[in-house]
């Protein structure tokens, strides 16, 4: 009885401790882009991206010009949150880069989040700030397509779909 009792403990010991290291390899959650509706939508964006895996897949291919290796490869293998894939490919399109330029320069520094990377992307002040805004509007017409009407979300800075709202066709 002791030796199944030590099994399980250390089976859930190794369960914690790989959870872990999962969680600082995929800094998920707050993408901290500085932005608290962008945030907000991001966070959102991540519960349509793990439920509609195929549907966000889709998305960023068709209408984000970016290349569908790189965005399973950031999915599957890299453990990136959807709202991070999007919004590399998101602020890429704004600012003339490739997907995976920016997806590059976000992880040379991962930990300090969206708003650091966009500093370094020049995003902050002058004429590029207007990137960030088209990035915003952006989810408008996605959101559209993804027949997901935003509707005010008391609490935040924002609007979110409401999290039974289904995409329009059928992405499943």
């Amino acid at each position: 009885m002791n030796r199944i009792i030590r099994h399980v403990l250390l089976a859930g010991a190794l369960a914690v401790s790989a959870g872990a290291a999962f969680a600082q390899d995929a800094p998920g959650g707050e993408p901290r882009t500085g932005d608290a509706r962008l945030d907000t939508w991001l966070g959102d964006i991540n519960r349509y991206g793990e439920r509609y895996p195929d549907a966000f897949v889709d998305e960023l291919v068709r209408y984000h010009a970016a290349p569908r290796a790189l965005v399973l490869e950031l999915l599957r293998e890299r453990s990136w949150p959807p709202g991070d894939v999007y919004y590399a490919c998101a602020l890429a399109i704004h600012i003339g880069r490739p997907c995976r330029a920016v997806v590059d320069e976000h992880e040379r520094d991962r930990a300090s989040g969206w708003a650091a990377t966009a500093l370094r992307l020049g995003l902050v002040g002058g004429s590029r700030s207007s990137a960030l805004e088209a990035v915003k509007q952006g989810f408008v017409a996605t959101y559209a397509r993804w027949g997901r009407p935003p509707r005010p979300h008391s609490g935040r800075d924002g609007e979110v779909p409401a999290d039974d709202a289904a995409p329009a066709g059928d992405h499943k």
